[in-house]
């Protein structure tokens, strides 16, 4: 009993001692960081994502969440330069960017100069660079007799495999030619459901034919889902040699050679398409829109979409060298300081999911992601403007090295009408009449200045600034919305849109044959308590004119199938440029590309046959003043049956720390990760000096405990000290 006293101070003093050593060592290190300690020197890349990507198959992908990893693991033909502007093509696999060979009704080749009705037929040979490897993968592994070892597996086999790493062996072969023709004919499957199928099958000679083939084999096909589509021929793609083939398309269209960089004419391995049919893959998420393969700088080694996907470096890449040459001012950008250097120039990028924007833009404050967007909520903490009504950063941003920079994007949002409904879609006065209405009701100059923080211009028709056929000012104005009046747009008054209401038979919201209030529905992929403020200013902008607004939000795997089956009424949605072209904006209300038809990208599903016809004139027209003509008369069409509420073009805002560089943004490229160079030592001093912890308040609990304490313990010690003597 008489040691116990002793006991217990000692215990004591070594915890007192060890408070603050423990402070000590949490401060060399950032404490609260979401990676391991391990990776603050490594060459890696953070951001993060929101949304599942549902397609990393590359002929089914069609949305921007996905290309995100698709295009940095797979490489198409052709690329756009990086620095280049106006954008440039470039060869990425081939040796260089095909010219057109036009062929007449026989077959022989026609001068470059030809007429058009000369024309019968268009040819583009292709070479691809010899020696270019496909990431390891098991679909290629063989055994010492050269026999595929993972091509013919059942149930057994598959008991331990869970995920793609679950196979002990992996190989790879070298990108053949043969590879882009599989890939072609992949449009024409029965099962994959390209997006751009339809519009390919109105080009490449051949393909519809083996598409109405395919579905006839597929049926009869009972003991496999393979179908190996060597054993087909298309008859407007042709093998030349190991590293040649040649495509023919129908008709004049220059814009396919835009296509031509794009995931959808990535290679495709026979092996790998085999690979992924077997039974009981796709049941363990074993398949391409999982796991994909291709010849990238990077593989995606990490799918877990409710929590980050890593893409590493493929151990197999070639190396490609950084541009030597750009814009005048890339140089005094630093945008030149690699120069000539192989890429890629990071290891891995880590993409953690942020379903909500505030813990993802305090993850940016904090260092642990490398680049941000900036949004509504966060748009005075970073960003304030000059008496010349310029953006720069906020001295707290400053202060911490981070950088801005501003592009108008290529890019509309848009509110949609689904043309296939009863009540707001098809061709009658009535249903006109509301479209225009909502128009007009619908204030989009409040929406950019409320939740854009005023980062876009209202959208008069389906192009954006920076492509050919987009007007400015009076000529470019749309006057079912909007008037001119002292030298500016203004929008139409709600008195206007309330008189469209009555001749369209809705007075006051109501019907005036059934005497029902008007109830319209939305559907969005938008959720979560960001998204309330906006459902209800969606709200009260419709009943401007006494139309009730249901919102029905869903996630956008969900809001996908919902607009593929066409049941949804008015939506939301936007478009980013695939390519710098009119046409790519315009065939997104061509009628045979309809989503609910064809699952094409006319998601409004529009149809009018006068527009269909200038939109075949248009698309293959160069830019001159006759195209201009020709593409004004589409926007007066469109206008007039008002598919879509415009909506507005963003002007991109986005930040990068100091550590970041080669930040310069390109709006057609989704390869740009191999272009990115981090500073991990960089970023790991700053993650420690901003992420350091505080520690007064836990030592005033403690100070205030043992203050509490002592007196008690003191009572203790005498009361032994009493039993003692």
């Amino acid at each position: 009993m008489a040691n116990k006293p002793k006991f217990n101070i000692k215990c004591i003093k070594r915890f007192l001692i060890c408070i603050p050593l423990f402070c000590a060592a949490c401060s060399q290190s950032s404490w609260n960081s979401p990676y391991s300690p391990e990776e603050s020197k490594e060459l890696i890349y953070y951001d993060s994502f929101s949304e599942r990507p549902k397609h990393l198959d590359p002929v089914s992908s069609y949305s921007s969440n996905e290309y995100i990893f698709l295009g940095q693991i797979y490489e198409p033909l052709l690329q756009y330069h990086f620095l280049r502007r106006p954008y440039e093509l470039i060869p990425l696999t081939a040796t260089s960017v095909p010219k057109p060979i036009y062929l007449d009704i026989n077959g022989k080749k026609l001068p470059d100069d030809a007429l058009d009705e000369d024309i019968h037929a268009i040819s583009y040979r292709v070479s691809i660079k010899p020696g270019i490897l496909y990431q390891p993968h098991p679909a290629f592994a063989r055994d010492d007799s050269k026999k595929f070892l993972y091509h013919k597996m059942d149930k057994n086999d598959l008991d331990k495999i869970y995920t793609l790493s679950d196979f002990k062996f992996s190989g790879t072969r070298e990108l053949h030619a043969n590879d882009y023709i599989y890939q072609i004919k992949r449009m024409a499957h029965p099962q994959v459901h390209s997006p751009i199928s339809g519009l390919m099958e109105k080009y490449i000679i051949g393909l519809d034919n083996l598409s109405k083939n395919l579905e006839g084999v597929y049926q009869d096909k009972s003991q496999s889902n393979f179908l190996n589509l060597n054993d087909y021929p298309l008859e407007g793609v042709k093998l030349i040699d190991k590293y040649t083939f040649e495509i023919t398309l129908k008709e004049k269209y220059p814009q396919f050679l835009y296509w031509l960089s794009m995931s959808f004419f990535s290679p495709m391995p026979w092996e790998a398409d085999l690979f992924y049919s077997q039974r009981g893959f796709e049941d363990k998420n074993i398949s391409l829109d999982w796991y994909p393969v291709g010849t990238g700088p990077f593989m995606l080694t990490e799918n877990n979409p409710n929590r980050r996907m890593v893409l590493e470096k493929n151990p197999n890449f070639r190396g490609e060298s950084y541009p030597v040459e750009g814009e005048s001012s890339d140089e005094d950008m630093g945008l030149l300081e690699d120069a000539g250097k192989i890429m890629p120039f990071i290891d891995k990028a880590v993409y953690s999911l942020e379903k909500e924007s505030i813990p993802a833009w305090n993850k940016f404050l904090q260092g642990y992601y490398d680049t941000s967007g900036i949004v509504s909520d966060s748009f005075d903490q970073a960003v304030q403007f000059n008496s010349q009504g310029d953006a720069q950063l906020t001295d707290e941003m400053q202060e911490k090295g981070i950088k801005l920079l501003t592009t108008t994007t290529t890019s509309t949002y848009y509110m949609g009408f689904n043309m296939a409904d009863d009540l707001v879609g098809g061709t009658s006065e009535r249903a006109r009449l509301l479209r225009h209405a909502i128009s007009v009701a619908v204030d989009y100059e409040e929406y950019i200045s409320i939740f854009a923080n005023g980062r876009g211009l209202s959208a008069q028709g389906p192009i954006p600034p920076g492509i050919f056929g987009y007007n400015q000012g009076r000529e470019g104005l749309n006057e079912y919305v909007y008037e001119w009046q002292n030298n500016s747009e203004s929008r139409r008054s709600i008195e206007y849109a309330k008189e469209l209401m009555v001749k369209a038979g809705y007075r006051d919201g109501r019907d005036q044959l059934t005497g029902k209030a008007l109830v319209l529905n939305l559907d969005t992929p938008a959720a979560g308590p960001g998204s309330k403020a906006t459902f209800d200013w969606y709200r009260k902008q419709f009943m401007k004119i006494g139309i009730n607004l249901v919102v029905r939000a869903t996630d956008y795997n969900r809001f996908q199938e919902k607009m593929r089956k066409g049941t949804a009424q008015i939506f939301q949605w936007g478009w980013n440029a695939d390519y710098p072209d009119p046409e790519n904006f315009f065939f997104l209300l061509y009628g045979p590309n309809a989503k609910i038809d064809r699952n094409g990208e006319n998601a409004a599903n529009y149809k009018n046959k006068k527009y269909d016809l200038l939109f075949d004139q248009m698309k293959s027209m160069k830019n001159t003043p006759e195209r201009q003509d020709v593409i004004n008369q589409m926007i007066e069409i469109v206008r007039y049956d008002a598919p879509w509420l415009w909506g507005y073009h963003p002007v991109g805002f986005s930040l990068h720390h100091d550590w970041y560089k080669n930040a310069k943004p390109n709006l057609m490229a989704n390869n740009t990760l191999k272009y990115k160079r981090v500073n991990p030592i960089l970023r790991a001093e700053n993650r420690v000096m901003w992420n350091q912890p505080v520690w007064w308040p836990i030592l005033l609990v403690l100070f205030i405990i043992f203050t509490i304490l002592l007196p008690a313990f003191a009572l203790y010690l005498r009361k032994e000290n009493e039993k003692i003597i």
